[in-house]
């Protein structure tokens, strides 16, 4: 089957508005880092089942619904895990918004059929990609980061009672990321067929 201009640029629009949709899930749900407590073992430790998203913390049923609860409490989290977290929530929001404009690049080159255009549409989507996987990468340093202090506080045997696991919101963040990289090598195969049909020769 030929595969035509029209099919990649339509391919390549599908998976940046999926790319887009699947990251702001992500950021807007609670379900980043999962930490389970085992329930025949609640009575000898504190309740620490949680789950989390970037601006809130669900614990025990109780949510903390703001930013500041990562970092109201200095004598729990250290300089470093703050400044983590800040990084966080600053570069995947931030991908986002340059989500929203490379499909507006995208559209734009895609209907120009310009080489240039299109190729540095895929360079900003490329772009976009490595800003989502610095976020997703910081964030899985910080739970870990995050674990490490859990034991801290309840002691490597209350920690073999606890169960910690990333979440589907994680998981949504990184399909966003594989799907920005996809969208990009799409328009790059737009950009050289593109280029290729306005270097034939035309009849008279």
């Amino acid at each position: 089957m030929k595969v035509t201009f029209g099919s990649l640029v339509i391919t390549a629009g599908v998976c940046g508005i999926l790319s887009f949709a699947s990251l702001a899930t992500s950021l807007g749900t609670k379900y980043w880092y999962i930490i389970e407590m085992n329930p025949m073992n609640t009575s000898d430790f504190e309740d620490l089942s949680s789950h989390s998203g970037l601006w809130s913390i669900n614990e025990g049923g109780k949510m903390t619904a703001d930013a500041d609860s990562y970092t109201a409490d200095y004598s729990r989290y250290s300089e470093t895990e703050r400044r983590m977290h800040s990084a966080i929530v600053v570069v995947l929001p931030f991908s986002l918004v340059l989500l929203l404009f490379g499909g507006i690049c995208g559209l734009v080159s895609s209907l120009a059929r310009s080489p240039v255009l299109l190729t540095r549409t895929a360079a900003y989507f490329f772009i976009c990609s490595q800003l989502t996987l610095s976020g997703v990468s910081l964030y899985i340093v910080y739970s870990y980061q995050a674990l490490a202090e859990i034991e801290r506080v309840v002691g490597p045997e209350g920690l073999a009672y606890i169960d910690t696991s990333f979440g589907w919101s994680l998981g949504l963040a990184g399909l966003s990321y594989g799907l920005e990289l996809l969208a990009g090598m799409l328009l790059l195969v737009a950009a050289r067929m593109a280029k290729r049909q306005h270097g034939r020769p035309t009849m008279t």
